[in-house]
């Protein structure tokens, strides 16, 4: 690839420090590729989504199948979403066609891939395991998958405000997500209400899980304004950085590798405790490291204050 392509695909990242190596060098030049084709054909990103969201659902049907053959079928089909997934937003990025149905549809499209899965998965095993594989998915799926995947993307919104400003992150609260919907009439806002209905319910959560983040940021912007300085920007990067490798793991590269072999050798239950097991390891480290900077970050803006 030359390195005028290199640099067009580098134009469409979010940032370096939270792009995944296996992204770099895989997913992104493909998905910039069917960027570059939709782009040529004038397709709006979300069109692009849509075709994603198919094509995941798509490949959950083939999970239920025993023959390995047909399971690659659904491998190939989940990694072609996935291209197109990474394909809508630097589609967005190089065209600025961002929208609020693209926020919507973006996040819809990845539940609605896992939702097929799990689903199949579960019909599958149901002559074996009976209720108990639905319950293990259950668990597995709206408990462990939906809290990890909150605060991967959490964590890496947060980063990106650190490192690019407000304008870089797409760093959201839920006050400010609830008065939207409330201020919005529901004639001719249907729409729009109830993304920011679920959207609030969404922030929400990943303001639950972090106490510490939340009294930080508070004191930041009492105390900065939203100008923060760059040495403490600089600070925090610095703490914030190691951790976004394991807030990658947590969102889709490593669990559809998982998701592959397991599937492909026969024994998808794996799968689930996989996500009980593991990641809830690594989502307990990842989330216990980024509390304490916070708190470290906060006692020390507490001191500067007194001093």
């Amino acid at each position: 690839m030359t390195t005028t392509n290199k640099r067009g695909i580098a134009s469409t990242y979010k940032s370096l420090d939270t792009e995944e190596r296996f992204d770099i060098y895989f997913n992104r030049p493909i998905g910039y590729l069917w960027a570059l084709f939709f782009k040529a054909l004038h397709v709006h990103p979300n069109v692009v989504t849509i075709l994603s969201i198919i094509l995941g659902a798509g490949a959950g049907y083939f999970f239920y199948f025993t023959d390995w053959r047909l399971n690659l079928i659904g491998v190939l089909l989940l990694v072609w979403a996935n291209h197109y997934d990474s394909a809508d937003g630097q589609l967005a990025r190089m065209t600025g066609q961002k929208t609020l149905w693209g926020r919507i549809l973006d996040g819809f499209a990845g539940d609605v891939w896992f939702f097929s899965i799990y689903f199949f998965i579960c019909l599958r095993l149901t002559p074996t395991w009976g209720v108990w594989i639905w319950l293990l998915a259950a668990f597995s799926g709206f408990i462990c998958h939906s809290k990890q995947c909150a605060l991967a993307d959490y964590y890496r919104n947060i980063h990106l405000y650190f490192l690019k400003g407000k304008e870089g992150s797409e760093l959201d609260n839920s006050a400010r997500q609830r008065r939207l919907f409330r201020e919005a009439p529901w004639k001719g806002h249907f729409w729009f209400k109830l993304f920011h209905f679920f959207y609030g319910n969404y922030t929400h959560s990943q303001e639950q899980m972090t106490p510490r983040f939340q009294r930080f940021f508070a004191l930041v912007n009492a105390k900065y304004a939203g100008n923060v300085p760059q040495t403490l920007r600089d600070e925090f990067r610095k703490g914030s950085l190691p951790l976004m490798k394991w807030a990658n793991i947590l969102t889709f590269n490593t669990r559809a590798i998982v998701l592959f072999v397991v599937v492909l050798t026969g024994v998808p239950w794996v799968y689930f405790l996989f996500e009980v097991t593991v990641m809830n390891v690594l989502f307990f480290y990842m989330r216990g490291r980024h509390e304490a900077l916070c708190a470290r970050l906060t006692h020390q803006l507490s001191e500067e204050g007194e001093a």
